[in-house]
């Protein structure tokens, strides 16, 4: 099965566009896949940011993104689309979660995966894994805040908790290719954007770990300890030529909307700005114009749309239209967010290629572009500017 996603003819007037149907893309922020068969209650809650059932007598099929599922991922099961869920999920029984992952990796048409590792990592497939089923190279990306909360299972001091963190973080991240923060999930974006001093660290250090000793579970949501680590972070990213990803709006529930609007970092992006540390921000949606204004006056600062798309589904063109309106094409990326499920990876794939190609073709045609500009867009968001701004692959 070929890889490219082919346009009609009706939708071929220049070369750009074309390109966006068939260029390789560089998945810069995902993650990895359950490796064995998903049963359907299961496979419903993970096509859901919810992450729970959808309430009784209704499925989550009947949204944007499972709309959006049935419409173009049967085919790659040997299917209609639009089949039944019950007939969609017993193929893909049938098949097995092998087979199921490897169809739709490939069909993908990715170049090269950059793979959030710091997420229920005993559940899913490690980049190696991932590299094995797809075929394509797959490097990680560290999560700060899962780094922290595993020296502290491990064990250690208010006093040693400092020391204990920057060797972990420097150990994970020799093979990394970036860092990534989940500071929107725990407690949001209106924080001191100042490095804490060590007397603070130590002693939040000690009563973040006493409590997680008393609970039994050690989250990483001191505000003094979430300041720490970002400058931790930054000082490995400054001497490793690494950037940091930063998860940003949409998500489960565990967030705040309200306290991720990407503004809300301007200070801490800009003594970013200031150490040549470059800033990567994930998904966005809502904020993804304020992202994009971001990207347009931080020369440091970077952004994709993400797995919005997928969970949008046939409006998601309006979104990406959005994020190309004011930001600078250098500073676009793409990713898909992919997490357990393959069909996202291939979701996310298509609707981005088909609305992009469909937004260039409109500017062509209005007199807004050319095919050599197109293309030249196309290789920048797709390739070129991962390849910039992360360490090299080769």
């Amino acid at each position: 099965m070929s890889t490219a996603i082919q346009p009609t003819d009706a939708a071929r007037p220049s070369e750009g566009p074309s390109l966006a149907a068939e260029i390789g893309l560089i998945d810069h922020h995902c993650h990895g896949l359950v490796p064995q068969t998903v049963e359907r209650a299961v496979f419903e809650t993970m096509i859901s940011e919810s992450f729970v059932a959808a309430p009784k007598g209704t499925t989550h099929f009947d949204a944007p993104v499972g709309l959006s599922l049935r419409a173009v991922c049967p085919p790659l099961l040997d299917l209609d689309p639009f089949c039944a869920p019950e007939d969609y999920m017993a193929r893909r029984a049938e098949l097995g979660g092998p087979e199921v992952n490897r169809r739709f990796l490939q069909a993908a048409g990715l170049e090269r995966m950059l793979i959030d590792t710091g997420f229920r990592g005993d559940d899913i497939m490690t980049p190696p894994q991932m590299h094995e089923v797809s075929g394509i190279p797959a490097h990680e990306v560290v999560r700060i805040e899962a780094v922290a909360e595993e020296v502290a299972r491990r064990g250690t001091s208010g006093e040693g908790f400092a020391a204990a963190f920057a060797a972990e973080l420097e150990a994970r991240c020799r093979e990394a290719v970036g860092l990534k923060s989940i500071l929107g999930y725990r407690g949001g974006f209106a924080i001191d954007p100042t490095p804490p001093s060590a007397t603070e660290v130590t002693e939040a250090a000690g009563r973040w770990l006493a409590r997680g000793e008393a609970s039994g579970r050690h989250r990483m949501d001191d505000p003094v300890l979430l300041r720490h680590g970002l400058w931790v972070g930054a000082e490995l990213a400054r001497s490793r030529g690494l950037p940091i990803q930063f998860h940003v709006g949409f998500g489960d529930r565990d967030l705040r909307l309200h306290l991720n609007d990407p503004t809300l970092l301007s200070d801490y992006l800009q003594a970013m700005d200031d150490i040549g540390v470059d800033i990567l921000l994930l998904h966005c949606y809502p904020f993804h114009r304020n992202a994009g204004y971001l990207a347009e006056v931080f020369p440091n600062v970077y952004f994709d749309i993400g797995v919005v798309m997928n969970y949008t589904g046939a409006m998601s063109g309006r979104i990406l239209e959005e994020a190309l309106e004011l930001a600078p094409f250098t500073k676009q990326l793409y990713s898909s967010d992919a997490f357990g499920v393959a069909e996202f990876y291939y979701m996310q794939s298509r609707l981005f290629r088909q609305h992009l190609a469909r937004i260039l073709d409109d500017w062509i045609a209005r007199g807004h572009c050319n095919a050599r500009e197109a293309e030249r867009i196309v290789r920048m968001i797709a390739t070129d500017n991962v390849r910039r701004i992360y360490p090299s692959f080769d």
